[in-house]
């Protein structure tokens, strides 16, 4: 859900209240219908890029004792009324804003991604691999702090992005339907809540997915955990990723996960590969921001960081790209 202006709710403080979380795969079921029936989705459309589909994030508050979820987090953050519980819960049902920010800024570039491996680090629902996915990537690996965004809206969103559209949303046209438009420096996003037009009506129901029919979905992988132990479990593959583009945003917020981020970077990108960083200039409660990771990187000599984009208006958001420095750099 796009908020706009929206700043954290946030139960602990910088420093993680539980040991490290193991990272694991997660292999989508073969028969996912029970995540995608009576599902309310939501849309967004910006430019010319494919339309994104994702779950709405009010139905996971309101059916959070109905789904699979051994890590509570669910029921904790709707409890608290909180958005982070550091080193518990680390923000991934909700779509901040900055994904939007480098959304439209590579529908201005015109990337397409084609046969290019991708990496959405720390990707919730997912918005950012999905575009890559339908623009032609070679593989597209996505990864959550925790599992049960991984299991109950990363998977469930490239499911339903993977699905033929049957229909032609004659109400995405601008002006009618009940979507919302938000205006962002001079482009628009939309995002369509999908639901019947009658009011009491049931949601629209999805249909079962037959996996084998998804050749998309055959491109990505799912993980879960740390980054640093999501790091550990990669690199004892052979032979070991490496990402062409690695997508994160809203990462840097708590400046004690700086190390741990800049070595799964340092170790995940491929040589001439890009990082494309989307994020708040200050993330009030917890103290990360852009300008302390630029000091940051800007130490430890392994990167150059150039803006691609400022926001000016509001508290300022910003989109900037990581490559590894070259001789001359150094």
């Amino acid at each position: 859900m796009l908020t706009v202006g929206a700043s954290l709710q946030i139960e602990d403080n910088t420093k993680p209240a539980e040991p490290l979380k193991e990272a694991k795969e997660h292999v989508p079921q073969n028969d996912p219908q029970f995540l995608l029936m009576d599902a309310v989705t939501e849309t967004v459309t910006i430019g010319t890029l494919p339309p994104l589909h994702f779950l709405n994030e009010t139905v996971f508050e309101k059916t959070a004792s109905e789904r699979t979820d051994e890590e509570n987090i669910l029921s904790r953050t709707s409890e608290q009324r909180s958005d982070l519980i550091s080193g518990v819960y680390e923000g991934g049902l909700k779509v901040w804003e900055c994904t939007y920010d480098l959304l439209e800024l590579i529908e201005k570039d015109g990337e397409t991604f084609g046969g290019k491996t991708i990496l959405d680090l720390g990707c919730g629902a997912g918005l950012l691999g999905i575009l890559a996915l339908k623009r032609g990537a070679k593989q597209v690996h996505f990864q959550d702090y925790n599992s049960t965004v991984v299991e109950q809206l990363t998977v469930p969103n490239v499911i339903l992005n993977c699905q033929e559209d049957d229909k032609v949303d004659s109400d995405d046209e601008e002006g009618s339907g009940k979507g919302k438009i938000q205006e962002k420096f001079g482009s628009k996003i939309k995002v369509k809540e999908e639901k019947d037009v009658e009011e009491g009506s049931p949601a629209p129901k999805k249909r079962a997915i037959d996996l084998s029919e998804q050749p998309l979905l055959a491109k990505c992988r799912f993980f879960s955990g740390d980054w640093s132990t999501f790091l550990a479990l990669v690199k004892k593959e052979d032979p070991q990723p490496k990402y062409d583009i690695i997508f994160t945003s809203e990462t840097i917020y708590n400046t004690a996960y700086y190390p741990t981020l800049h070595e799964t970077l340092h170790k995940l990108l491929s040589l001439g590969g890009l990082v494309y960083l989307a994020t708040k200039s200050h993330y009030f409660g917890v103290g990360g921001g852009l300008h302390l990771f630029e000091t940051f990187v800007e130490q430890r000599g392994i990167f150059s960081l150039d803006h691609l984009w400022d926001g000016e208006e509001g508290l300022q958001r910003h989109v900037v790209v990581l490559r590894f420095k070259m001789p001359k750099d150094t």
